[in-house]
C-alpha cells in the first residue's frame, strides 16, 4: 500500500518480472555475440565454455535483479514524486507536482501476466524535447490510484471519474473538493476497502 509521505517500493512481483525480461536480454547478446561459434566449433570444450559464459551470465543476472531492486524507492509528498535506484550509478531525482504534464500507465504482455505495470510520468519541458517520459514508476500491481494519487496533486483538487472509478471519485468530490490531502487520504481508503473486498 502507498501511503503519503513514507518511501515505497515496486511490488515483489517486479523482482521475477525484472529477471525474466533480463535474461532475455542476455540470452539474445549470447546469441548473437557467442553462441554461434557452438555450430561452427563443434567441439565440447568449446561448447562447455559457452555454457559456461552463459551460466555466469545468468547468475549475473540474479545477483543485480536483487541489488536493483533493493535500491529502488519512490517518495510521495504534498509537493513532489522523489526517486532513487541504481546498482552500480545511482540516479535519483525530484519532480514536482506543478511540472508534471501527463501520467501514463504502460504495462506489456509479460507484465500483465505478472498483474503490474509502469507508470511514465512526463513533465513541462522534459517531454517536448525527446518525447519520453522524465521517470518511471516501475512494478506497481495498482496504478490507476497511484496515478489518481498523484494527479489529486497535479490538478489541486479531486481527480477524475476516469483516473479511480465512479465510488472513489465520488467520495474525494463529496469530502473534499479542494482538499489535495483530504483526498488523497480518501484514495488510501478505497484503496483499502478494494483489498478488503478482494480477500472475501
Amino acid at each position: 500500500m502507498i501511503v503519503l509521505g513514507e518511501d515505497f517500493k515496486p511490488a515483489l512481483k517486479y523482482r521475477p518480472y525484472l529477471a525474466i525480461f533480463t535474461m532475455e536480454i542476455v540470452a539474445v547478446i549470447w546469441l548473437i555475440g557467442i553462441g554461434w561459434f557452438v555450430g561452427i566449433f563443434s567441439s565440447v570444450v568449446v561448447a562447455a565454455a559457452e555454457i559456461g559464459i552463459f551460466a555466469a551470465g545468468l547468475l549475473f543476472v540474479l545477483l543485480w535483479t536483487v541489488l536493483y531492486y533493493k535500491s529502488v524507492i519512490y517518495h510521495l509528498n504534498a509537493t513532489e514524486v522523489t526517486w532513487k535506484r541504481g546498482v552500480w550509478f545511482r540516479k535519483t531525482g525530484t519532480i514536482p507536482y506543478t511540472r508534471i504534464t501527463n501520467i501514463d500507465v504502460v504495462q506489456g504482455p509479460v507484465m500483465r501476466l505478472f498483474g503490474i505495470s509502469n507508470l511514465k510520468i512526463q513533465t513541462a519541458g522534459y517531454s517536448g524535447n525527446n518525447g519520453s517520459a522524465e521517470i518511471s514508476i516501475e512494478g506497481i500491481e495498482e496504478p490507476e490510484l497511484l496515478r489518481a494519487m498523484i494527479m489529486v496533486f497535479v490538478r489541486g483538487g479531486a481527480p477524475s471519474t476516469a483516473a479511480i472509478g465512479g465510488e472513489a471519485t465520488a467520495a474525494v468530490s463529496a469530502a473534499a473538493p479542494g482538499n489535495a490531502d483530504t483526498a488523497a487520504l480518501l484514495i488510501e481508503v478505497a484503496a483499502i476497502r478494494k483489498l478488503l473486498e478482494e480477500r472475501k
